[in-house]
């Protein structure tokens, strides 16, 4: 196959989105529109890939930078689909092979298609060929006008006539053009139309004249073709993509068992006899393994958790890991760069920050673990905090393996408490604890006996 240069259209303002963010910008899932719709161009390792971008250009560009193979050019004034393509003349013009228009805004668009698209074109030999679709209710789209089955003309529906309104095969936008012809024809587009734009469909008429070849290739499922253009598209098809990647899933070996109402990115890996209940995100690049199971309330972004954990309802884990065996939550929250060990317990309104809980380890109830490093089989007492702020800067908290935190204690960090040392409830510790010793560090308690009555006493006689 000649060389490839795919175009992707990204400049208009979405109007209808009544957004201050470019259209292209808005997600579907973990990943914005038009980041679907480069993923589906990178299936065909094209030489160069160009965004056309024009309306929030810095933050088109800004979803985009990690993406640092992408080539940029600015349709300063949007007038039409032909003039932004006509903006890729400094970087393509000369060259020989294949353009492939893309759209930002159409992210359900397959890699397969896009190579059917490229053979039809090529086995053609076409200056032009474009995707068309048939749709009974074709209203807002392009009409397909064909003579003796060939495509003579593109037109858009604000121009159609009474008779061309009664076709149901509709253009995508999706164009594969041979390099060569393609900018002095683009030249040649006037604005004779109701929008006064430089439409690209115009070049079907124009290669026609020239008596070039014009090719169609007809996609088989609509969908991959449909445009976002409003919130309500937005959220059709996001579920649409949603009830997808869960049936992929489930063919896998996975139980959802309310895929309605299961939120799981595109590129979350989910092992099989895994058991999701209904209201769980699963985020990002999140992987889970095998047996496992997340009840319902739960999100997990971008971590990693091993086989056989039990999630249990309304848990946040996020950039962590939790390993084999763990039992979280309810109510717990895994903030970033924490990890649980294998078999370890964090309980309901447990929250760690930072921390990696070892093998075995508990802290069952109500307890805020930060900056902190807890050894294997230690169990943490409920209401136990580790100070880890001074208000300048944050400190480490070392627990050894074996340790026992008593309930309602407060470890003020820098500290240390090593192998088999206890703590008692209520302490607060401010040093080091030695191997295998009991840490006190509470005031003495004082019984005062008969202060109730003389209180009491007290208040009568006022």
């Amino acid at each position: 196959m000649s060389d490839i240069h795919v175009v992707i259209l990204a400049a208009g303002k979405g109007t209808r989105m009544k957004s201050h963010l470019p259209k292209v910008v808005h997600k579907i899932g973990a990943l914005t529109l038009i980041e679907r719709v480069l993923r589906t161009a990178s299936g065909l390792f094209p030489d160069s890939i160009t965004v056309v971008v024009g309306h929030g250009a810095d933050e088109v560009k800004q979803a985009l930078q990690k993406r640092t193979a992408l080539q940029f050019v600015t349709q300063e004034q949007q007038l039409g689909t032909g003039h932004a393509l006509l903006q890729t003349r400094s970087l393509l013009e000369g060259k020989t092979g294949t353009v492939v228009l893309l759209s930002g805004d159409v992210p359900l668009l397959s890699t397969s298609s896009l190579k059917a698209l490229l053979e039809t074109h090529i086995q053609s030999n076409a200056a032009a060929t474009v995707i068309t679709a048939n749709f009974p209710r074709p209203f807002g789209y392009g009409r397909i006008v064909r003579t003796n089955g060939n495509i003579t003309k593109i037109v858009e529906e604000r121009d159609t006539s009474p008779t061309q309104k009664k076709i149901t095969e509709i253009n995508s936008g999706i164009y594969a053009f041979d390099l060569p012809p393609l900018f002095a024809a683009l030249d040649s587009i006037g604005t004779t139309n109701k929008q006064n734009e430089y439409y690209l469909p115009d070049l079907v008429a124009i290669y026609r004249k020239q008596k070039r070849v014009v090719a169609t290739w007809t996609v088989q499922l609509g969908d991959e073709i449909r445009g976002i253009n409003s919130r309500t598209e937005l959220a059709e098809v996001s579920s649409m993509v949603r009830q997808q990647k869960n049936e992929e899933l489930m063919a896998a070996g996975v139980t959802l068992i309310d895929p309605a109402t299961t939120y799981i990115d595109a590129d979350v890996v989910v092992g099989a006899d895994t058991v999701i209940y209904p209201c769980v995100f699963l985020e990002g690049s999140t992987r889970i393994g095998s047996a496992c199971e997340i009840h319902s309330g739960t999100r997990i972004v971008n971590s990693t958790v091993g086989d056989r954990v039990c999630v249990k309802n309304h848990t946040v884990v996020t950039d962590s890991t939790v390993e084999t065996g763990a039992i979280v939550g309810p109510f717990a929250h895994i903030r970033p760069g924490s990890a649980v060990g294998e078999n370890a317990h964090v309980g309901n309104f447990v929250e760690l920050k930072k921390t990696a809980l070892g093998k075995g380890a508990k802290a069952n109830h109500l307890a805020y673990l930060g900056d902190a490093t807890i050894g294997a089989k230690t169990n943490v007492g409920a209401g136990t905090i580790t100070c880890n702020y001074d208000g300048e800067q944050k400190h480490q908290t070392v627990i050894g393996s074996g340790v026992f935190v008593g309930s309602n204690s407060t470890l003020i960090a820098p500290v240390t408490l090593a192998d088999g040392s206890y703590i008692a409830a209520g302490s607060a510790v401010t040093t080091d604890v030695p191997a295998g010793a009991l840490a006190i560090g509470r005031a003495r308690q004082e019984n005062k006996v008969g202060w109730t009555a003389k209180r009491a006493s007290k208040k009568a006689d006022v």
